[in-house]
């Protein structure tokens, strides 16, 4: 079974139904000894960095999460939910993360080419200008895919 953290944020509902159209079993869920039952842990998210990591802590739910990861759980944060995983955002001010990625999670202006609108939406191409990831082993480069944001991790050794 497949945990979806409830900790209110997020497009649930739409994540809940996605696993029921491929025939997985997901739980949406905001209590901890399901998330410590489950097979998997989804982190999705919705909004700004800040509120979202506060109501992340003040719902219980970062320790589990934390303390799941240790342990060598399958977690995949969505959207808002993969920058939580960061060290960091600056997103309105500098904010704590999970610390389960190094990286902070920066604006993207001065990165993407002038001219480029900020949110960038839209489909765009892929390229794995560092090499091909194991986590993309369904993606080729080139193929196209949806982006909407403002915000991209960025290793705090390279920049």
């Amino acid at each position: 079974m497949i945990a979806i953290i409830d900790y209110g944020v997020g497009n649930l509902f739409s994540l809940k139904c996605s696993f029921k159209a491929i025939g997985e079993d997901a739980l949406v869920t905001s209590d901890a000894e399901a998330i410590r039952g489950a097979e998997r842990i989804i982190l999705p998210g919705v909004g700004a960095f800040a509120d979202a990591a506060q109501k992340l802590r003040d719902s219980g739910m970062e320790q589990c999460v934390l303390e799941e990861a240790a342990k060598g759980k399958p977690l995949l944060g969505i959207c808002l939910g993969m920058q939580l995983l960061l060290d960091s955002s600056e997103e309105y001010g500098h904010h704590r993360g999970l610390g389960l990625i190094p990286g902070e999670n920066r604006s993207i202006a001065g990165v993407i080419p002038e001219g480029w609108k900020i949110p960038r939406m839209g489909w765009n191409s892929l390229a794995f200008p560092g090499g091909k990831h194991p986590l993309f082993r369904y993606i080729d480069e080139g193929d196209f895919v949806y982006f909407v944001h403002s915000f991209a991790g960025f290793d705090c050794e390279e920049s």
